[in-house]
């Protein structure tokens, strides 16, 4: 099953608002006089930073990795952000949970798997999940991008760490989208939308997106709806006498844990515990991402972004000089369907159908969209690869020939 489409476009929002955020946060607008300046660091702009410098941003004090793991060894719950899709953020995660499980027990609480997920998890962290079915598994969840997680989750195994899903499941999201009462035997999480500055820095970004006020507050319910839940499930860890010699690192988008108000405000309120946030932090975007760039309303927010900035570049996985020309959607028992072939595409050229479920190409048995973006990063204009394809019943092969679009 994909991932629902509002659930997508909402979560692309969030994404791109919490890059944004990172590089033009102004000092305009809510509660101005008492506004921590400087993208939330009151000392030192992130701007003036070094790549790989941490800020302590309370004190305005540099700190070496070190440091910061001494210091945020005293907390139960470490929540760590990221732009998704930037590889250098993942590095960040990876070593703080390198050096972390180095001294202490460790979990690793993750935004990109539902707590419905969790079952399956359990199986991949004790090796009964083949890396095929754990690809499906991320895809049904979260969709694209496992290859930017990938050195997470095999490290998380082969130390034995505990992976935790956090978000509601996709009916309990379908149930509080309808306005219903919650399925089953379930209950909502306690949900506080009580917080002015939440609300304002949720709404500055759908603001660019939907238009009025009153047609923001069901993405804005939504967004707490992931949150509460999120906070829930940490609070559930806290709890768990099973648990009680672990230390939770959270990832989750800079977003969700940013200025503390997503979920770390709210997994303390249901437990009050020590915590750290760590923000991979980017404060410049190349010439060719200027894309990924959006406008929304800027909001003042008086308090600490994060606890430390780790400063670093923003990089992404290598866009596909080559071209399929297809729409392809991940199917819950493996491979790869087609939803839609571009007219005059390498795909149509072939005889790629709308429909066809992919099943291999170049030898390679497919589990995921990104198989396939994987292997098209490294073919060149009149490359060709193989595809095999099953259509009505029949297992077909297919040869493509990769020729640079005519303009």
């Amino acid at each position: 099953m994909n991932p629902n489409p509002v659930t997508q476009t909402i979560r692309i929002i969030l994404a791109t608002l919490f890059l944004f955020w990172l590089l033009f946060f102004s000092q305009k607008g809510h509660s101005e006089e008492f506004a921590v300046p400087n993208h939330g660091s009151p000392y030192l702009d992130l701007g003036n930073l070094d790549v790989d410098q941490i800020l302590h941003l309370p004190t305005g004090r540099g700190v070496t990795l070190n440091q910061m793991i001494d210091s945020i060894s005293a907390s139960r719950v470490i929540y760590i952000g990221e732009t998704h899709d930037n590889i250098e953020a993942h590095k960040v995660q990876l070593q703080v949970i390198q050096l972390l499980s180095e001294k202490y027990q460790v979990a690793i609480g993750l935004e990109m798997f539902r707590r419905s997920a969790q079952e399956k998890l359990n199986l991949w962290n004790r090796g009964q999940l083949s890396l095929r079915e754990f690809k499906n598994l991320f895809h049904s969840n979260w969709g694209e991008g496992f290859g930017l997680y990938q050195h997470i989750f095999e490290f998380a195994q082969s130390k034995n760490l505990p992976l935790i899903g956090l978000k509601s499941t996709h009916e309990v999201e379908n149930h509080f989208r309808a306005g219903d009462p919650a399925p089953g035997d379930t209950l909502y999480p306690e949900i506080d939308d009580t917080d002015p500055y939440h609300r304002a820095f949720a709404l500055s970004a759908f603001g660019g997106h939907r238009g009025t006020a009153k047609a923001l507050e069901k993405p804005y319910r939504m967004l707490l709806l992931w949150e509460e839940t999120m906070a829930q499930t940490v609070a559930e860890f806290l709890r768990n006498p099973v648990n009680k010699d672990k230390k939770l690192v959270v990832l989750a988008g800079g977003f969700h844990i940013q200025y503390g108000f997503g979920i770390p405000k709210r997994a303390y309120r249901r437990v009050p515990h020590n915590y750290s946030i760590i923000q991979p932090s980017i404060t410049e975007i190349p010439k060719n991402l200027k894309d990924r760039e959006m406008t929304v309303e800027k909001v003042s927010i008086p308090l600490y972004a994060s606890d430390y900035a780790w400063k670093v570049e923003y990089r992404v996985p290598g866009r596909n000089k080559v071209k399929l020309g297809v729409r392809l959607a991940q199917e819950k028992d493996g491979g790869v369907r087609i939803k839609f072939v571009a007219e005059n595409s390498n795909a149509q050229t072939a005889g790629m159908k709308s429909g066809d479920l992919l099943l291999s190409m170049d030898g390679t048995a497919l589990s995921g969209v990104d198989d396939v973006l994987e292997i098209l990063g490294k073919k060149n204009f009149d490359d060709h690869s193989t595809f095999q394809l099953q259509r009505d019943q029949q297992t077909l092969t297919v040869a493509v020939v990769f020729k640079k679009p005519e303009k």
